[in-house]
């Protein structure tokens, strides 16, 4: 499009025009017609422009009538073109010129995802972790009344016929127990789970040094500073035809500055898929180039090959960046050019599978290394890419999700970004696990074909591929069907990806093989054929191949009726089910990492110690082995303080109705750090469910208590019967002591201990808690 343009341009530069309509023709009807082009690009234009001895003025706005006839490139933001045929004047945007836009959005607030805390999964029967105590199962919520105080309390089991009743308000001890195989629950009280923590302790701290380790010899070797941005490189980002999201904005801007530091890069970009990492691979492979140096990047599968190399070719198409792939969808001819082109240097930006790693294939000067999906390599690649890692910059990409504690754990030894906001309009995908039938696979495809979209259609084993094609030709016989799969010839494939993507196919019949990364946003409906069989981060990867656009998606997860479903396969089909929201790619790596076990993310050698107590603990642990390593200062923990006021706590029924809302927000309350927090949550419980009912103000009161009291260095509050008693963690000095009886004359002050009288105080006794705690701190 953009060469129909230039060469249109270039073409008209002194004559008319051909009159009939094209791409750019319009620009050229007439060559005493006005003509501007609005676009971010306008500099980059201009230059081509010129080079097509076509003489133009670049501008930074419009604001007269140009001259007749001329042409001017203004850096402009325009939504898209228009005419004003009676003063001669035709306009242009990116919309005309490249076929793309990029929308406006006003700023907009940071979308919140739905991660939640995973203890707001709980259902009885779950097994948990105490922190004190160790591995037992949650039976129920139980409400006690003693001494005319009613509180609620979690009933938690643990080994032989011991049950312990854990106040809702310290349900911040306990985590959700992820870790593989169900375990055996501790003995209350007994010494075996110290034991078995402080091995999981040094275990932690062990994965800590050796972290520290790879990270100080990376600090400690010289690699390439990359320049600051080039004026081409603003200019390729203004012409992203989306809007950032601003995690997006946050991992472009980590990955540059690692860049421009003198040691190599080793980056890792966590995002959902199409949650925008391609962009920020594009833009640092941008930067990468502009300093002279090329670009390798490396994905598992020839199909997405194909799709990243199509990506960044149209991208960079303005710019003198010669993009090239290495992938068996070429010939050994043309791989065999390929590969002296870049030992030439004559090719910038290579795009391939491991193809690229062979040793037949040597850079002229490499500069950055982007990595997809890496553990989808086997170990010899993997390999091959570990010793890539010290010479040059990398950044790896992966939709697998790691969980949020395992991030916050490793930040200062690893660099990771994570993308989690959804782009603008993205919907969630609407998912279905239902049993197949001919009504619903037709239905499924038809319902999808009605509205003009396309279908892919999974069904994961070769052999019976072309009979489960012929049937489904049969049951929709107007839907234009092709199979794809990857023991296809490669050429025959890539013509059967290449046309699917522009829409010559409404159904894509095939195997996992667009499971990575493949990107056509027309296809909107998913079906996949015994869904059972299939691992768990393979149906997330596989479903969010759809719901690429702001239509709404559908999956159909499929079985048999005689098919019998494992108890792990029944639980993969309920976690996607459930997991329909958007950023839900969090929740299905928790999932992932129960069903298969914990150890994938640490490495085979941690997973007994994952699994001895449980990964959130876990994490914990390696956190803290992190921070002490480093030295960096231990995280604020609020001291042991005792609470005792004569008041019924709860979070009603009737208040808050969904049990996992509930221990959400139990959860929330007793990791509550400071007042502003409380205020925001009180604020927030009001606007969610209403005013609060009796009981839930006063267990926010008991945690107001606390905050106060950790800030005044009170161990203990007690307030029963007609007097408040204040416990102190230090001896009380003259200067408090006489505050202290300004504000209450008839206080009783010991040497740690304060007693005020109910009866002495004006108003509730509650204010006058609240005063006497901020009294004691001041």
């Amino acid at each position: 499009r953009l060469d129909q343009f230039l060469r249109e341009v270039a073409g008209a530069a002194g004559t008319d025009a051909p009159g009939e309509g094209g791409t750019g023709r319009e620009a050229t009807r007439g060559a005493a017609d006005t003509r501007i082009v609005a676009s971010p690009q306008a500099a980059r234009l201009a230059e081509l422009l010129e080079d097509r001895d076509v003489s133009t003025v670049a501008r930074d706005a419009v604001e007269d009538m140009p001259a007749a006839g001329s042409l001017v490139v203004a850096r402009v933001p325009l939504a898209e073109g228009f005419a004003i045929p009676e003063l001669g004047l035709r306009v242009f945007t990116d919309a005309e010129v490249f076929g793309f836009r990029k929308p406006r959005h006003p700023e907009r607030r940071r979308r919140r995802v739905a991660m939640g805390s995973f203890l707001a999964d709980l259902k009885p029967g779950d097994h948990v972790v105490h922190e004190d105590h160790g591995i037992a199962r949650f039976e129920r919520f139980v409400t006690r009344e003693v001494a005319g105080v009613v509180r609620e309390y979690l009933e938690l089991r643990f080994a032989g016929t011991d049950v312990f009743a854990l106040p809702t308000e310290r349900v911040d001890r306990v985590t959700r127990y992820v870790g593989g195989t169900p375990p055996a629950l501790s003995a209350l009280g007994g010494r075996d789970w110290l034991v078995t923590k402080r091995k999981a302790k040094r275990a932690a701290e062990e994965i800590a040094r050796e972290l520290l380790r790879l990270y100080a010899a990376r600090e400690a070797t010289p690699g390439f500073a990359f320049s600051k941005d080039t004026p081409w490189q603003i200019e390729i980002e203004n012409a992203f035809p989306y809007t950032e999201t601003p995690d997006q904005l946050q991992s472009i801007e980590d990955t540059k500055r690692d860049m421009e530091q003198g040691r190599p890069m080793d980056r890792l970009i966590v995002g959902d898929v199409g949650y925008g990492k391609t962009e920020v691979a594009l833009r640092a492979a941008f930067k990468a180039v502009m300093d002279g140096k090329q670009v390798a990047i490396v994905v598992p599968t020839t199909v997405l090959a194909q799709q990243h190399f199509e990506t960044f070719a149209e991208r960079l198409a303005t710019f003198p960046v010669r993009v090239d792939m290495l992938s068996r969808f070429r010939t050994p001819i043309e791989q065999r050019a390929v590969v002296e082109s870049i030992a030439s240097g004559e090719v910038d930006v290579v795009v391939g599978t491991h193809r690229i790693l062979q040793k037949d294939v040597s850079f002229r000067d490499l500069g950055l290394v982007v990595i997809d999906e890496e553990h989808r390599f086997g170990v010899k690649h993997k390999e091959a890419l570990k010793r890539l890692r010290t010479e040059v910059d990398v950044l790896s990409m992966t939709a697998t999700p790691i969980p949020r504690t395992l991030h916050m754990a490793l930040s200062g030894v690893r660099d990771i970004s994570v993308i989690e906001t959804p782009p603008e309009d993205r919907q969630p995908i609407e998912t279905h696990v239902i049993e197949r039938t001919d009504d619903v696979l037709r239905e499924a495809i038809l319902r999808e074909l009605d509205r003009g979209g396309q279908v892919y259609y999974v069904h994961n084993r070769v052999q019976g591929i072309e009979q489960e094609a012929h049937r489904l030709r049969q049951l929709v016989p107007n839907a234009r069907l092709v199979v794809a799969h990857g023991q296809m010839d490669e050429r025959r494939l890539e013509r059967v990806m290449v046309e699917f993507a522009d829409a010559e196919h409404d159904v894509l019949v095939c195997t996992t093989i667009i499971e990575s990364g493949l990107d056509i946003p027309s296809v909107n409906t998913i079906v996949i054929d015994r869904a059972g069989q299939l691992g768990l981060a393979q149906l997330y990867q596989l479903r969010g191949r759809v719901g690429r656009s702001a239509e709404k998606a559908y999956a159909y997860l499929l079985y048999t009726r005689d098919q019998h479903l494992t108890e792990d396969a029944r639980k993969r089909l309920q976690a996607v089910f459930e997991a329909s929201e958007l950023g839900a790619g969090f929740k299905i790596a928790m999932h992932d990492l129960e069903i298969r076990g914990a150890g994938n993310i640490l490495g085979a050698e941690q997973h007994g110690h994952v699994a001895a107590v449980g990964f959130e603990l876990y994490t914990q642990l390696l956190e803290e082995a992190v921070n002490e390593q480093r030295g960096s200062p231990r995280k604020a923990v609020l001291p042991e303080i005792t609470v005792d006021l004569a008041l019924s706590t709860a979070i009603p029924d009737d208040y808050i109705p969904s049990r996992q809302r509930k221990l959400e927000t139990y959860r929330r309350i007793a990791e509550l750090a400071d007042l502003d927090d409380l205020a925001a949550l009180r604020d927030e419980l009001r606007d969610r469910y209403g005013p609060p009912p009796e009981p839930m103000r006063n267990l926010l009161y008991g945690v107001e208590v606390k905050l106060r009291a950790a800030k005044a260095g009170v161990t203990e509050v007690r307030a029963r019967g007609p007097e408040l008693r204040l416990v102190l963690g230090r001896d009380i000095d003259t200067t408090s002591r006489v505050t202290i009886l300004r504000a209450f004359p008839k206080a009783q002050t010991g040497q740690r201990q304060i007693r005020v009288s109910v009866l002495d105080v004006k108003g509730d006794w509650r204010d006058a808690l609240t005063r006497l705690l901020d009294t004691v701190a001041a």
